[in-house]
């Protein structure tokens, strides 16, 4: 008989919350569309716009600088092309090189010369290069960092960034999915031109995001046609998917004061791994992080291997990113923090969330030593 599964990959989707799930329902009930003007369409209005106060409530924004998208990526791409079609003032493009994929892909296909910036062994933007690359020209840049990576959790200085990029006369657009909800945010002490979300990453249904934009901020829309979303992104409304998100982020606000047990967790299953297995290795372990995730070396397996077994055993984890069509491959985060080949692709990711307990991770150690003895007597290292 299948062991009760047991899901420790929060960071590539949280499980809907009851909540957003009855938001979801009661809004598919709702029979106007959001753009007519009888009641029918005037009470989805307003839901919508209830949704939207909830989600700006993340970044402690104003309502109507948030702009519902399909998701992160769309938002991130939004962001990056709107940015880039919308003013001639900015030529030039700025990404870290732990960015997720949606927005070095949204990069690559507004220019062929992307300028990529490097990180330090930890994880950490190196601030110096970074510098050097702004100087490199009188042209202002678009750049976006990420606040916190999906792979390792290692949060960024937004706010220093930020000031350096305004000194250079760019935009910075920062990527805050994993961060949102998960840690206190404010848009303005941030210090960032437009910020991304996604739902699902709090536990909305998938398929809706936002970005946040700066007042008076120019960014073209990619999607026209109707005007919806005060004209920066065309469409009717994924009236379920708005409402859903407004509860989940609603939710994770009430709830932010329980990140600290959830990293206390996560600190025990990492000592608890390093304990059994001294040549194992945390990512981004010396620098902050946010309270859920951890990326764990074991010598010997591939993440492969290790993610199939998990599986086996009732345990849901994740190598990487989940937004790559299924496939594991090696990541470009690790490599970019100097990792070889080999190596990165014996990493796995764990995030944890609100109903991960103590005895979830007791479980997880004790798979994943049962696993590392395995591979260490296959290497023949194990006494």
């Amino acid at each position: 008989m299948m062991k009760d599964r047991l899901y420790l990959d929060y960071n590539a989707t949280a499980p809907v919350t009851p909540a957003a799930r009855a938001a979801a329902v009661d809004a598919m009930m709702l029979l106007g569309n959001p753009s007519s003007v009888h009641q029918e369409g005037r009470a989805a209005k307003a839901l919508v716009e209830k949704a939207r106060a909830e989600v700006a409530s993340l970044l402690a924004a104003r309502p109507r600088d948030i702009v519902f998208t399909s998701g992160g990526t769309e938002a991130n791409g939004l962001a990056l092309k709107g940015l880039y079609a919308g003013s001639k003032t900015y030529r030039r493009l700025i990404v870290s090189a732990i960015e997720h994929d949606s927005v070095l892909a949204s990069a690559r296909a507004i220019s062929s010369n992307v300028q990529i910036c490097p990180v330090h062994a930890n994880g950490m933007v190196d601030l110096a290069a970074f510098e050097e690359l702004l100087a490199q020209s009188s042209e202002p840049a678009i750049v976006s960092i990420m606040l916190a990576n999906n792979e390792t959790g290692v949060i960024q200085p937004i706010a220093d960034i930020a000031e350096k990029v305004q000194a250079s006369g760019g935009v910075l657009h920062c990527d805050a999915v994993q961060a949102a909800g998960r840690i206190a945010l404010d848009c303005t002490t941030l210090g960032a031109d437009c910020i991304s979300l996604s739902g699902h990453k709090l536990g909305a249904m998938k398929g809706v995001g936002a970005l946040w934009v700066r007042p008076g901020l120019a960014i073209a829309a990619q999607a026209v046609g109707g005007g919806q979303e005060l004209g920066r992104r065309s469409g009717t409304e994924n009236l379920p998917g708005i409402a859903s998100f407004g509860a989940a982020a609603r939710e994770a606000l009430a709830h932010l004061e329980t990140n600290g047990a959830i990293e206390k967790r996560r600190n025990d299953l990492e000592a608890a791994i390093i304990e059994n297995a001294p040549d194992a290795r945390v990512f981004g372990q010396s620098v902050p992080r946010i309270a859920n995730t951890s990326a764990i070396y074991m010598p010997g397996m591939s993440a492969e291997t290790q993610v199939m077994t998990f599986d086996l055993e009732g345990i849901a984890i994740s190598s990487g990113s989940a937004c790559s069509s299924g496939k594991v491959r090696a990541s470009h985060v690790l490599k970019a923090m100097g990792c070889d080949d080999t190596l990165s692709s014996q990493v796995i990711r764990v995030s944890l969330g609100r109903n991960t307990s103590d005895a979830d991770v007791a479980r997880f150690v004790s798979c994943w030593c049962r696993l590392y003895q395995r591979s260490q007597r296959r290497l023949g290292t194990l006494v």
